[in-house]
């Protein structure tokens, strides 16, 4: 109460508490005219004509408070104080002036600062809430540029470049997989990027990925997010009106609309996308609030790419066509979607293994080999890391298997990931889901020196994946000093292996999110990238494995490093590389293993 006593105090709040209120009937107005509009011209305008009606709509509704603040006349502060705290039945000194509201102007003054005083009061803490909860979607929203994140492989890498000159963005977008979005999204303003789910490139057909990246792209050619950022200001203002979400709600439909009709002009094949959109509603890939690309019913959209006409059916009452969209969604995925077959390798093999050497997965042209128990075959599928796959039953776990698949000369590397998966449903009967969870991660950061991160040099790597080592896969004993150690990896990638005197973590021309996903294996915790790096450096990190990386394997037995004296990854991180690790929480996503069998050998 005291609160509100100190607010009828300060002279501008009777101006404030009179706009907000005039409010209420000037957004009735335009959004009166808005839907009049928009009905007339329902059948002329396109999806980007209905947008742009849209944001002027909201941008009227924004504008019109402030309009009645600057036409409202300026209260005296001292009149203001003395006719609130005096008593109700004290004499006037001066003629009340006239509210245009539909107070009476002989209505007492003491009761319209009071009501007044509590309509901004009210209205301040909701404008509070909501722009707290702006900000902690913005956080999130930028949080997922740092963290699980790692650059997508070569190819699509290059197919993504492609689709941006298609679709004329000139502006440098970076791809990147994310362990914890759950769709594809453009993030950013000024350095904008696309994610996609650690699943997806894999998960999908790559005609339905390209037209999934389209869509994102054509976000960040119209710079939705921006558009978003502002629309959500205004909302938060201006919560109490229901015009205003409505509104709101009508651009962020329109918006999704306008890129769909981008990805599909693009492409020229909206089944294709109509069906990636399918299979991601239905794999319940829900997209936050936050991001440019969200809104509007993905059922409504399916329908509108399969021909029907979503404008006439909103039209009718809204709680008999939803579900009747909602059903033509699931239809058409039922029809269209389940006739896409994931990809199966050729013919493949699978005998026990007694190896002792480094466990890893390959993917070379035209077959796929592993030596690997089913935790770290589950790792490679799925694209995650192995502290990320959870429920796998023990016997499965200790023992190796020998994989040698076909898959045909045309097949990349993340079709072979995808063909592992079908190999692992059919042959462990491997089921699977996807789970976060809040768990203990590292923040890498730049020392108190500065980054010592060394310029990319020629010769540093190789380019091809057949002439690369294969990479320790976080599990296993690593192969010991002298024997087949990596001299030059491939480029992009971050291989570690055993010198005499410690391990080495090394690469060339690599990012900060390549780093990261190594450290993550080694230290056997998601490790998110703080640094604000992009650039790309060589890397050559010595240090002995001690209890900072539970996950690295042990030094081979009777070897000169079991005595080795020399820095723990931590001091070399901060010695060699100007870079300090932290302790902190967050989201780290996970694969579930169901259930799993022993699999049929031959």
């Amino acid at each position: 109460m005291n609160a509100i006593r100190i607010l009828a105090t300060q002279p501008w709040v009777e101006r404030l508490g009179m706009a907000l209120l005039h409010f209420l009937w000037e957004g009735t107005i335009i959004v009166a005219v808005y839907a009049a509009a928009r009905k007339w011209a329902a059948r002329t305008l396109g999806s980007n004509g209905r947008y742009i009606l849209a944001c002027a709509a909201l941008a009227a509704m924004a504008v019109a408070p402030m309009m009645t603040w600057l036409l409202l006349p300026t209260p005296s502060p001292d009149s203001v104080a003395v006719t609130f705290t005096a008593p109700m039945s004290t004499a006037r000194t001066e003629p009340a002036r006239v509210i245009s509201l539909w107070l009476a102007p002989d209505t007492d003054r003491a009761l319209l600062a009071a009501f007044l005083s509590w309509v901004v009061a009210c209205w301040l803490t909701g404008a509070a809430a909501f722009s707290l909860r702006l900000l902690g979607g913005w956080i999130f929203a930028e949080r997922l540029r740092f963290t699980a994140v790692r650059p997508v492989s070569a190819e699509w890498q290059a197919t993504f470049n492609r689709l941006k000159t298609r679709i004329s963005v000139s502006r440098p977008v970076r791809l990147l997989v994310s362990g914890i979005a759950k769709a594809p999204a453009a993030i950013g303003c000024l350095r904008p990027i696309v994610l996609v789910p650690a699943g997806a490139l894999a998960g999908l057909p790559a005609a339905q990925v390209e037209a999934l990246l389209l869509h994102e792209l054509a976000h960040i050619r119209r710079h939705d997010y921006l558009l978003n950022i502002l629309q959500s200001v205004v909302e938060a203002i201006f919560f109490y009106h229901p015009g205003v979400w409505w509104i709101s709600r009508h651009m962020r439909t329109e918006r999704e609309l306008c890129c769909d009709d981008i990805a599909v002009s693009t492409t020229g094949d909206a089944l294709t996308y109509a069906r990636a959109l399918a299979e991601l509603d239905l794999a319940r890939f829900i997209q936050p609030s936050l991001m440019a690309a969200n809104g509007g019913s993905v059922a409504d959209r399916i329908a509108r790419l399969l021909g029907q006409s979503s404008t006439a059916c909103r039209v009718s009452s809204r709680s008999a066509i939803e579900p009747a969209l909602i059903l033509l969604g699931m239809g058409a995925w039922i029809v269209f979607a389940q006739t896409s077959v994931r990809p199966q390798f050729e013919v493949a093999s699978i005998k026990p293994s007694v190896s002792q050497r480094i466990m890893n997965v390959r993917p070379l042209p035209g077959r796929l080999t592993a030596d690997a128990n089913l935790q770290i075959l589950v790792q490679y599928a799925y694209g995650v890391e192995p502290f990320q796959v959870v429920g796998v039953p023990n016997s499965l776990a200790s023992n190796r298997y020998q994989i040698d698949a076909k898959a045909g000369d045309t097949a990349n590397r993340d079709q072979m990931f995808l063909m592992l998966q079908s190999l692992l449903e059919d042959r462990f009967q491997l089921k699977t889901h996807r789970d976060t969870k809040e768990l203990p991660v590292f923040a890498l950061v730049p020392n108190k020196g500065g980054l010592k991160l060394p310029a990319p040099k020629e010769g540093s790597c190789v380019d091809s994946a057949v002439d690369a080592p294969a990479e320790w896969t976080g599990a296993g004993r690593m192969t010991p000093p002298g024997q087949g150690q990596p001299t030059t990896g491939r480029c992009g990638s971050v291989v570690v292996y055993f010198e005499t005197a410690g391990a080495r973590m090394k690469g060339g021309k690599i990012a900060m999110p390549e780093l990261v996903r190594a450290l993550s294996k080694a230290l056997g915790r998601t490790v998110i990238d703080q640094t604000g790096f992009t650039g790309l450096f060589d890397l050559q990190l010595d240090f002995v494995p001690d209890d900072a990386t539970p996950s690295m394997p042990p030094p081979p037995p009777n070897s000169a490093m079991s005595d080795a004296a020399g820095v723990s990854i931590m001091q070399a991180l901060q010695q060699q590389l100007g870079l300090r690790i932290q302790s902190t929480k967050g989201p780290v996503q996970v694969i579930v293993v169901d259930r799993a069998e022993a699999p049929s050998v031959n």
